[in-house]
């Protein structure tokens, strides 16, 4: 019975304790959650700014969050929504990053940072994924899903087209370019294997897509080689020499005119489609 006693006594006294931490933490959460209620506009704005000083990012979207919450409307509003995307941009939070974009857009058309925000959502785009496949798995980009780079594309081109004489259009300029090297070494990649598996037309007829898309792309030169070979494989001299003097032309020192292509430009995967036969064309 004393025992029983002494059970029900313990219990009853961690049920009090149970109760008296879950209401102090209770405070707690309050506390922090309520810390920014009624604080003016300005001290919250520019307690947003500290933390990105400081390169506290998450914390900088959570207070220009509460901004936007207690304060809808006025230029600190509008300035907190594209400090919001920005931060959400530096922690790598792309989906929440975007969505503030998109939000900001809707709402402000207009507005004179328009720019900015496509110039910010083509980066946004760009970088996905990107970091984490290149420095942790080492992964070519271009290997990879290429819709999110294409969506870049797509907002740095709005950029240049609706606002040529922003600040960003010339960054936006040269991300474009990049980006078409990125899709045309896509296709290349697609072109090589073609030629490994002995599929020339195939191989023709994307090399050939690379040159017609993405002209002035830095694997042109690539790609004509890749027509030159395809060519002399099935047998068609005439194209096979055309592309071999547009090649001779453009760049005398590439390595399919000397017969040797080993690995270039991926040497990474070791690839060697010009391997084995010689091409007739080729021949000293």
């Amino acid at each position: 019975m004393t025992q029983a006693r002494s059970l029900l006594r313990n219990a009853l006294i961690l049920s009090l304790l149970a109760a008296f931490v879950a209401s102090g933490c209770s405070r707690l959460r309050g506390d922090k959650t309520e810390v920014d209620e009624g604080v003016p506009v300005e001290e919250l704005y520019e307690k947003g700014h500290q933390s990105m000083r400081y390169g506290n990012w998450s914390s900088a979207a959570n207070t220009f969050r509460r901004l936007v919450a207690q304060y809808p409307y006025g230029p600190y509003t509008e300035q907190a929504l594209i400090e919001t995307a920005y931060a959400h941009y530096k922690s790598g939070n792309n989906e929440e990053a975007i969505a503030s974009i998109d939000r900001f857009l809707r709402t402000y058309p207009t507005h004179r940072n328009t720019a900015y925000m496509y110039y910010l959502r083509g980066l946004v785009n760009a970088n996905r994924d990107t970091v984490f496949l290149q420095r942790v798995w080492s992964l070519d980009a271009s290997r990879r899903d290429l819709a999110t780079p294409h969506e870049a594309y797509s907002n740095f081109n709005t950029v240049v087209d609706r606002f040529p004489n922003s600040r960003y259009a010339d960054d936006a300029r040269q991300r474009m370019a990049a980006l078409r090297n990125m899709f045309a070494r896509h296709e290349m990649e697609t072109a090589l294997y073609y030629l490994r598996r002995g599929a020339w037309v195939a191989a023709s007829k994307r090399a050939t897509y690379v040159l017609e898309t993405y002209p002035q792309s830095m694997y042109q030169n690539d790609a004509v080689a890749v027509l030159a070979e395809a060519y002399t494989r099935l047998g068609n001299e005439t194209l096979a020499a055309d592309a071999r003097r547009v090649l001779e032309l453009n760049e005398p020192d590439h390595p399919w005119l000397s017969g040797d292509w080993p690995d270039y430009p991926w040497a990474i995967r070791k690839l060697n489609p010009f391997a084995g036969e010689k091409s007739p064309l080729r021949e000293n």
